[in-house]
């Protein structure tokens, strides 16, 4: 799943198409069940017409800034644009179209179709249920700790959960949680001032180095991510911990091992990433 870095690569290289300002035409939908908020025919109605003022990122979601609503666009598992200067045919997992008055497009495409679109009037009852913004302002080291000791849940999940924290996936998570060397299974609220400092640097660290590499990309597949340019990302080839098991941790030589936390693989030093809590840990 795209997680943070890569969808922040995919709205800057959209932005750079010269998207924003441009009017749509019409749009196209493939698969009705894309667009979760009304049904196809409805969307289509409502996006006629309007201009694209402006194009954000909040946590995992692209954010249009439309003329008379918002477009929010979460890309889930395999969702991914093309930018085309002219038209060409439809392909096999191409889902929605929006087509501008210019006669450029902008083609989806979600071959395992878990990604959603859904259209706006007032975009605080979306952005309302979204967490902190992990690379803003507001997420400082005191409001880290502040919604860690509320609750008494194993970390991995708590900042998996986009309530708490926006942008953060599987990746990112396991990546963080190495560089603080705070083991997966550790309570929130069992957390030192230490350990809660380390890991506030390290969500920005991992975060901030996935976007200059440009996003991960696990495979060479149609479901991996891909940039709007259709280039792969780089950052698995600057890996710490994820999906590094039978490897050995550039820290301190450990094998890297997998095990399950809360139903997710995830990957760690169990030497880097001892527990006082979790003395036993069995890799997978």
């Amino acid at each position: 799943m795209p997680e943070l870095p890569e969808v922040e690569t995919i709205v800057r290289e959209l932005i750079a198409t010269g998207l924003v300002g441009k009017q749509i035409a019409t749009a196209y939908v493939q698969w009705p069940k894309i667009i979760d908020t009304s049904d196809d025919q409805v969307f289509i109605h409502q996006i006629q017409g309007q201009s694209i003022n402006n194009l954000a990122r909040r946590g995992k979601y692209l954010v249009f800034t439309l003329s008379q609503s918002t477009l929010f666009v979460h890309l889930r598992m395999s969702g991914k644009f093309e930018w085309l200067a002219n038209p060409l045919p439809i392909k096999k997992h191409e889902h929605v179209r929006l087509v501008f008055t210019d006669g450029t497009i902008l083609r989806y495409e979600d071959p395992r179709k878990f990604g959603r679109w859904s259209l706006y009037s007032d975009p605080l009852e979306k952005l309302s249920r979204l967490g902190l913004e992990p690379l803003s302002s507001n997420f400082t080291c005191s409001a880290l700790t502040s919604m860690l000791q509320r609750y008494a849940s194993q970390i991995k999940p708590f900042l998996l959960n986009q309530k708490h924290i926006v942008g953060l996936g599987n990746i990112y998570v396991d990546e963080a949680l190495w560089e603080a060397k705070i083991n997966p299974q550790q309570l929130t609220n069992s957390l030192t001032k230490k350990e809660i400092k380390a890991l506030h640097q390290a969500i920005q660290n991992v975060l901030n180095k996935g976007i200059e590499n440009k996003g991960t990309s696990l495979g060479v597949g149609a479901s991996n991510y891909y940039s709007v340019s259709g280039r792969r990302g780089g950052h698995q080839h600057h890996l710490k911990v994820f999906r590094q098991q039978g490897l050995a941790c550039s820290r301190c030589s450990t094998l890297i091992i997998k095990i399950v936390v809360a139903q997710r693989g995830t990957h760690l030093c169990p030497t880097c990433q001892k527990s006082v809590i979790f003395n036993e840990i069995k890799p997978l």
